[in-house]
């Protein structure tokens, strides 16, 4: 009878990462406004785009506020939709 061997625990990975904390529950906000252009220009690139959540942290539900804060910010005119080249 052989055994198999251990997989290594997550403790001794010297690789593993933290997993990010969502800011936004982290902060104890429950809504996004979208007149609130501080926050959101933390969450948009410099061209424009909203960044993913994978980079960001941020939780799936607060991810879809911030997506919709953004686009109505946009709408708005409170947010560019592109960048100024």
């Amino acid at each position: 009878m052989t055994t198999m061997p251990r997989k290594p625990s997550p403790d001794n990975n010297l690789f593993a990462r933290r997993k990010k904390q969502c800011p936004f529950t982290a902060a104890g906000m429950k809504q996004i406004d979208f007149k609130d252009i501080e926050t959101l220009k933390q969450f948009i690139t410099e061209r424009g785009k909203i960044i993913p959540r994978r980079i960001t942290g941020v939780s799936t539900h607060h991810q879809k506020l911030l997506t919709k804060a953004v686009k109505r910010a946009r709408h708005m005119a409170l947010l560019p939709f592109v960048a100024n080249d």
